[in-house]
């Protein structure tokens, strides 16, 4: 293990830097421009899915500062650009932006994080986070649920990967990511599992799981905390680098020899 994390550190020193994130396409090149408002990161991070590169387009042809205008400008802006995405259609897209501009007035993302969280667990911080939100707009479509996510009654059976990546976008205050939520703590953070980190992590022996899930995102985030307990999740951009780039075979072959 010892092995694994020389080599993981190594790319993570390469990984979480500025040249390393705008490497290649990723959705933090567009949120980093609006790193002191977390709803419009929010925004940012729920709409990566998908290939990077059409992920970074979609996102950079949006206006985000039609949040501070009325209803009626947003939705009028919204369908004369015809924004749409993958899963989202105009309509979709238009209430997506109506509901962030209600929790701006109305919500405090990361009090409602910190202050649900049970046993310092965040998972129940992100489910209480998607109950408020849709407290705030009843129009529902598959489009629009999808961007949101659903919430869980009891146990978390998604990995949650575009919420854990924002969360780890606003609390982690050191090289690539933002730090603009100061009292949520980065040890509490789950890994965005996604499936370049999941081959990733299988490979290296950071998951046993087949299941791209929930326990599959803790397992691996249990196993780097073995590496730094206080910033476990400082080593997903690595990771997802590693599997991004194709270089999983070459990085194998690192910590075997």
């Amino acid at each position: 293990m010892n092995k694994l994390k020389l080599a993981l550190d190594d790319e993570l020193s390469k990984a979480n830097t500025i040249s390393g994130l705008y490497s290649a396409a990723d959705p933090l090149q567009i949120a980093t421009k609006y790193k002191t408002d977390p709803f419009i990161t929010l925004v940012c991070a729920l709409f990566a899915y998908g290939n990077a590169r059409a992920i970074v387009k979609f996102l950079s042809g949006l206006e985000f500062d039609i949040l501070n205008l009325q209803e009626r400008q947003i939705s009028d802006i919204v369908k004369g650009n015809g924004w749409l995405y993958r899963f989202q259609n105009p309509t979709d897209v238009e209430q997506i932006f109506i509901t962030i501009a209600r929790a701006k007035h109305e919500l405090d993302l990361e009090s409602i994080i910190a202050n649900k969280m049970q046993d310092g667990k965040i998972i129940y911080g992100i489910n209480a986070l998607i109950k408020s939100i849709y407290k705030l707009n009843n129009y529902r479509s598959s489009g629009y649920e999808f961007f949101w996510g659903r919430e869980f009654e009891n146990e978390p059976k998604s990995p949650y990967k575009r919420y854990n990546m924002w969360l780890r976008w606003m609390v982690r205050d050191s090289d690539i990511d933002l730090g603009l939520f100061k009292n949520i703590s980065k040890s509490s953070l789950i890994l965005p599992l996604d499936t370049h980190t999941h081959k990733v992590a299988q490979a290296i022996g950071l998951c046993s799981r087949k299941s791209y899930d929930y326990k599959a995102a803790k397992q691996i985030t249990d196993n780097l905390a073995l590496f730094d307990s206080n910033d476990p999740i400082k080593y997903d951009f690595a990771l997802y680098r590693i599997g991004q780039s194709g270089n999983l075979q070459k990085f194998l072959e690192c910590i075997k020899g």
